[in-house]
């Protein structure tokens, strides 16, 4: 018996040996991230910072940097005057803040809205709930263009033209923010949960604010974020509802940069890039949440 007693644990013993070795050099394998890959995203990376670095190059050196062959990439030291000029020429710093408000007022109540509706298409059980779904995935084939007059009429008759909440109220609500929040909804809140939920005592209203939303809350935090880019990038429907330089938006301000038959190549690139800095700012602090709400639907999903 001490025999086989002896035996038993060096064979136990013996075999997770190669086993551990095994795991050990398949997970080098896996962590090793060929140089190609890098090659690859390095120059991603340049393609897309290019842009508006040569923003920055031409507004610092001006129009020269275009037409002189080979074209100029490097940057001058005019950059911090053509930005008083800009500051100077159009209020650019109240269409900052006009642009701030809406655009964060229409990513927040955007946010919560769609939740909302996309909550109610995949967990309420009403009649009609598969038609109207799929009326809201039809309008997302509807070329935008085609509402602006329909919507001009409608903000007309409100008598809210030339003023913000005109570009705030058309943009709280969305067909792909509907569809977007739906689908996270159905595959991330179970069914089991709200029934604990509802036995408890909670109301639909209740259920979806104290379990829905928080569960859903990164892919609310990425539609939000995406919907403040679209928002504060949007030119067409501000151009053409605000008439007061006051109450313009970025976007409008930097139309009005550019003159009737020149256009200062300096001024209008300057204006470009300090309009886009808030943008980087808002990427740099939540792009990692941003990227992580994202592969968390992608897995989920």
């Amino acid at each position: 018996m001490s025999a086989v007693d002896q035996s038993l644990p060096k064979a136990a013993g013996a075999a997770p040996l190669p086993m551990r070795s095994n795991r050990s050099k398949r997970g080098h394998r896996v962590g090793k991230v060929p140089w190609p890959v890098y090659a690859m995203l390095i120059v991603a990376v340049i393609i897309s910072v290019f842009p508006l670095y040569y923003m920055f190059v031409i507004a610092s050196v001006g129009a020269s940097a275009v037409t002189s062959i080979p074209p100029r990439l490097y940057p001058g030291f005019n950059f911090v005057e053509v930005a008083s000029k800009v500051f100077e020429t159009v209020p650019f710093i109240q269409s900052l803040i006009n642009s701030v408000i809406v655009s964060l007022t229409v990513a927040v109540l955007a946010a919560i809205l769609c939740a909302l509706a996309g909550f109610a298409f995949a967990k309420l059980r009403f009649p009609g709930r598969n038609a109207l779904f799929l009326i809201v995935l039809l309008t997302m084939t509807v070329p935008a263009q085609l509402s602006v007059i329909p919507q001009y009429l409608i903000i007309s008759w409100l008598d809210w033209v030339d003023t913000l909440q005109a570009i705030i109220v058309p943009g709280l609500a969305s067909a792909f923010g509907i569809f977007w929040m739906r689908q996270h909804m159905a595959t991330t809140l179970s069914d089991e949960l709200m029934q604990a939920a509802r036995i408890d005592g909670c109301n639909s209203w209740q259920v979806f604010w104290r379990i829905g939303f928080p569960v859903v809350r990164p892919a609310a935090f990425v539609l939000g974020l995406i919907t403040f880019t679209a928002v504060w990038n949007d030119f067409m429907w501000p151009f053409i509802v605000l008439k007061s330089p006051e109450l313009f938006t970025v976007q409008i301000a930097l139309k009005q940069l550019q003159a009737n038959r020149t256009i200062d190549l300096a001024l209008t690139m300057g204006g470009s890039f300090l309009a886009t800095l808030p943008l980087l700012l808002v990427f740099f602090f939540v792009g990692r949440r941003m990227v992580a709400g994202i592969m968390d639907g992608a897995f989920k999903g």
